[in-house]
């Protein structure tokens, strides 16, 4: 501690024997200072402050009908943004402040200047967004607070509007090409169901309804079949046990009846023309071949007429023609019933057939149908969301959703904000006094000289035995004085100085 206190001492006495130095550096650099921030340019800060009221009644009014922009969020992106390139870029072409630039460098260095200048603060519970710049030119400070003002309100309510826009383009785009798809899926319905009419559903009536149905149709065919031919067997039963016995059946084709011959002739041609059409099962032919058969029988019937003797009735009874009319209806029936039988049996039998095929018919079917509903229903949802977009997009726009309120406008400043020049003299003038003080203990340090014999004892290592003092005369010792007056002087007029220039600085603020 006390080889310390030595040192500080020992250095104290260096900085003093080069005091003048010290005086000297402090004056240089104290005014090399004070006329630095004297010639600091001022500097003019405006500010404007807004009030942005999102509480609108068209929120809850619109709730139902459209989405509702967030304008909070709207407004809080906005004001994170407005610092962003392009709005900085047209805050210069506003206040014609790309017009000093020349070069590509020289925009950009004013740009970058501009962009570290302006600053924006909100508060997130009120709304209340504050715009400050700062500068030289108290006019051109407003000018800028202004146009960024302007940006902001604008790019507030336009920021929507074109996403809206967009939005409706996309949508507009999307039904056109669900327009394309319907069509082209009900052209595939279409199609499909006249590629596969028959073994699709009619009138609500599926293919195993169908089915069914059918086979109920054959089967009451069959029992009316049964019916029938027991009803034609009962009355052959009848004739059979009341006609009487002849001795010789005659032949049809050996009878000569011309009248009946020529209506044989014309069955049988039209019967050969419709054998060539269809089988033996149609009714056409069935019915032909009956009458025919009729005939025949009328010819067999006309020639026992004439060959009987007496009386005409002599072998037939009133009931036996009546029994055998019966027994005609009989067989007319039973030949409708098996043509209905056939045709009712053909019909199931291709039901059956198809039977395989159905099931993919109608797989494909529900397919090609549930693509088409799927397709109708985003077509029509599609249509509603492009009216909600509109109707979303004018909301967006609308002044009615938000207000802006300025509660304090831009003005011009005519007291600058800055340089803090009595604080900037301040630091110049310690500045001024660490520079003196440091440079006499630079020169003591490279100039040593021994103060005091307990140094030079250190220093060599070597006894001191004695020491000389020094007397002044008279005149010295006056000169010394005046030195020491001197030294005063000097750095009181440096503090002079140093009040001067914080007098005047404090008058300008």
């Amino acid at each position: 501690m006390e080889q310390l206190i030595q040192q500080l001492l020992s250095s104290l006495k260096g900085i003093w024997k080069y005091r003048w130095h010290a005086v000297m550096v402090a004056w240089l650099v104290a005014i090399v200072g004070f006329i630095r921030v004297i010639t600091l340019p001022d500097d003019f800060q405006t500010s404007a402050r807004v009030f942005v009221d999102t509480q609108t009644i068209l929120k809850p009014l619109m709730a139902g009908m459209t989405s509702v922009p967030n304008t909070e969020q709207q407004v809080a992106i906005m004001s994170r943004t407005l610092l962003s390139r392009p709005n900085v870029e047209r805050v210069m072409r506003m206040v014609d402040l790309d017009l000093d630039t020349k070069t590509v460098r020289e925009h950009e260095a004013r740009l970058d200047e501009l962009m570290s200048r302006i600053k924006i603060t909100g508060t997130n519970a009120y709304d209340i967004y504050t715009i400050s710049y700062s500068g030289r030119d108290p006019k051109l400070v407003r000018d800028v607070v202004q146009s960024l003002l302007t940006i902001f309100v604008e790019g507030s309510f336009q920021g929507k509007k074109g996403d809206s826009q967009k939005a409706v383009q996309f949508i507009d785009e999307q039904i056109r090409n669900y327009e394309d798809k319907l069509s082209a899926a009900e052209n595939l319905v279409k199609e499909f169901k006249i590629r596969n009419n028959l073994l699709l559903p009619r009138q609500g009536i599926d293919y195993g309804s169908q089915l069914l149905m059918s086979s109920d149709s054959l089967n009451n065919a069959k029992l009316e079949l049964v019916e029938a031919e027991q009803a034609r067997k009962a009355i052959l039963s009848q004739i059979e046990g009341d006609e009487p016995v002849l001795d010789l059946e005659p032949n049809a084709a050996a009878i000569t009846n011309p009248e009946l011959d020529e209506r044989i002739a014309s069955l049988n041609k039209n019967l050969d023309s419709l054998r060539m059409q269809f089988t033996e099962l149609h009714p056409d032919i069935i019915s032909s071949k009956r009458l025919v058969a009729q005939l025949e029988e009328r010819k067999i019937e006309e020639s026992k007429l004439k060959t009987a003797a007496g009386d005409p009735g002599k072998n037939y009874s009133p009931m036996l023609q009546q029994l055998k009319v019966a027994l005609t209806d009989a067989d007319a029936k039973v030949a409708a019933i098996k043509a209905r039988v056939q045709e009712y049996n053909a019909r199931n039998e291709r039901l059956l057939a198809q039977s395989n095929a159905v099931p993919e018919v109608e797989s494909q079917l529900a397919q090609l149908n549930r693509d088409y509903i799927i397709n109708k229903e985003n077509y029509e949802k599609l249509i509603g969301r492009r009216e909600a977009a509109k109707l979303s997009g004018e909301l967006s726009s609308t002044t009615e959703m938000m207000a802006f309120k300025i509660i304090d406008p831009p003005t011009v400043q005519y007291a600058p904000v800055g340089p803090n020049r009595p604080l900037l003299f301040s630091a110049a003038l310690g500045a001024a006094l660490v520079a003196g003080v440091a440079t006499a203990l630079l020169i003591s340090q490279v100039r040593p000289t021994f103060l005091s014999p307990a140094e030079l004892r250190d220093a060599t290592g070597l006894n001191v035995l004695g020491t000389v003092s020094m007397n002044w005369t008279a005149l010295q010792q006056v000169r010394r004085r005046r030195a020491r007056y001197g030294f005063g002087a000097c750095l009181g007029s440096l503090f002079v100085l140093y009040g001067g220039v914080m007098t005047a600085a404090l008058l300008k603020f």
